[in-house]
């Protein structure tokens, strides 16, 4: 069992009342280390710390935190297998594919970012008013909080720390009360390469969160979550007129059209709806097929989930996925499918599977009606549901028609199908002939109830600044 502390200015500490919680391993259910439950009080000292740190951090030229973010990119590169591990124990995640799929990726965004401290945009110093020239400055915010949640934990804390640093301010993160522990691995390796107070963790409960928003020092609150935690947060921080970034839920369309190549379409979307178990705001949640090859289609993504989209214990290789996150959410989860209306149906899964941990069998329902909670809602996890459309205008009106706006995928071969599709998509991303590729260089957020602001990408980056317009007398 082993104890989890704070990380703040610079060092491991206690929580101040000594109040800690279980971390359950999701794939046996049994705890393996204790976390603190921070107060405000240990939401205050962090934010103290930072504001300190701020103070030398934010004077540091860009090329010096350039070099500064590369050295944490090298390092995390190097300790890629141990954050591989702890992470796998965090979430439950398939260890094989780990160092690959997120430790990788993490390291190519913090380079990213390094990269973006250098490359800081504005409008050309000129005479915009006679005898006055003008010039911009882009700055950095202050003090930033952050929350990040339990489905992707060390990489959702480098799309939040990283452009926030680059950009010159300092933060104080909030891992998900279930899954701290690589969230405090990422501080400690990037301590070493940054003064104290720059990046600090505070682990706790919603209590903690409500006290990392309700704290008067953060000039702006970034939060990845739900949409009930991103409407909480919005309420809070209007009191103080804080900067708000919102990255919350998604209900991804996927629409294959006729003339798809539907053996390609049903191999990749079996996979990007069940990779981590399907707990990702931009999974092929949500298919929208064309009746002439509703049913060829069908059979074909069944027998590619039934022979792909295994789960398992991490330790294996042969899995696409581990267990969901913690027991509520296997709750929520069955809860879905035990409500399914008598309209749908059950082509495969949607059972637990052994009897330790979180493990629920790949699930694809079917027969659903465009206004079912199934439809509507996020289920975040292993499920998917399949839908027939008659006409274009029918798939783009059904896609529409849910309260999110993050992501989205058309499986087409007509290249006027596919843009004007894109168009009238209402998601912050499209993909066309593919789902859920990311690149650091493109912004990810969404629109509607998936929140506001984005991540990666210099967008994500700009975000993190504030503008200063400095005008001079030049005349005589």
């Amino acid at each position: 069992m082993r104890e989890l502390k704070n990380f703040i200015n610079g060092e491991y500490v206690a929580s101040k009342s000594g109040e800690t919680s279980q971390v359950i391993n999701p794939a046996n259910g049994e705890a393996y280390a204790t976390a603190p439950v921070s107060s405000a009080a240990d939401v205050d000292a962090a934010y103290q710390a930072a504001q300190k740190g701020f103070e030398e951090w934010s004077n540091f030229t860009p090329g010096e935190r350039q070099l500064a973010l590369f050295r944490i990119a090298d390092a995390l590169e190097a300790r890629a297998e141990e954050a591989a591990d702890v992470e796998s124990e965090n979430t439950g995640k398939p260890r094989s594919t780990l160092v690959e799929y997120e430790m990788a990726p993490s390291v190519d965004q913090i380079r990213f970012f390094a990269g973006a401290a250098r490359n800081l945009e504005g409008k050309a110093t000129a005479e915009y008013a006679r005898d006055h020239t003008s010039s911009i400055r882009r700055e950095p915010i202050g003090v930033i909080g952050q929350v990040t949640p339990w489905n992707y934990p060390l990489n959702m804390a480098v799309w939040k720390f990283a452009p926030a640093i680059a950009a010159g301010n300092t933060v104080v993160i909030k891992p998900s009360d279930t899954t701290p522990a690589s969230t405090l691995l990422l501080a400690e390796i990037a301590a070493e390469f940054l003064p104290k107070g720059v990046f600090n963790v505070v682990a706790g409960n919603r209590d903690t969160g409500r006290a990392m928003i309700e704290n008067e020092i953060p000039q702006m609150v970034s939060i990845t979550g739900s949409v009930r935690a991103g409407m909480e947060v919005a309420k809070s921080a209007a009191t103080d007129l804080k900067r708000v970034h919102l990255e919350l839920g998604g209900k991804a369309p996927v629409i294959v059209c006729a003339d798809a190549d539907l053996q390609k379409a049903a191999a990749q979307i079996a996979i990007a709806g069940f990779f981590n178990a399907g707990q990702d705001c931009t999974a092929a949640t949500r298919i929208l097929v064309h009746e002439s090859v509703h049913d060829e289609f069908l059979s074909l993504l069944v027998a590619e989930v039934k022979a792909n989209a295994t789960t398992g214990d991490p330790k294996r290789d042969d899995i696409l996925y581990g267990p969901v996150n913690n027991a509520n959410q296997l709750e929520r989860v069955q809860g879905f499918i035990d409500r399914l209306p008598d309209h749908a149906n059950i082509e495969t899964g949607g059972v637990r599977v052994g009897d330790k941990g979180y493990f629920l069998e790949a699930a694809v329902l079917s027969g659903l009606k465009q206004q079912d909670e199934h439809i509507q809602s996020e289920i975040f996890g292993p499920v998917v549901t399949v839908q027939k459309f008659s006409t274009d205008e029918e798939a783009l009106r059904w896609a529409n028609d849910v309260k999110y706006g993050l992501a989205s995928s058309v499986w087409t071969q007509n290249h006027t199908r596919a843009l004007r599709f894109s168009k009238s998509l209402n998601f912050g991303c499209v993909w066309i002939n593919t789902h859920i590729p990311l690149a650091a260089e493109m912004p990810h957020g969404g629109f509607r109830h998936s929140g506001y602001g984005k991540d990666l990408s210099q967008y994500g980056f700009e975000d993190y600044t504030r503008i200063k317009h400095v005008m001079s007398f030049i005349g005589d």
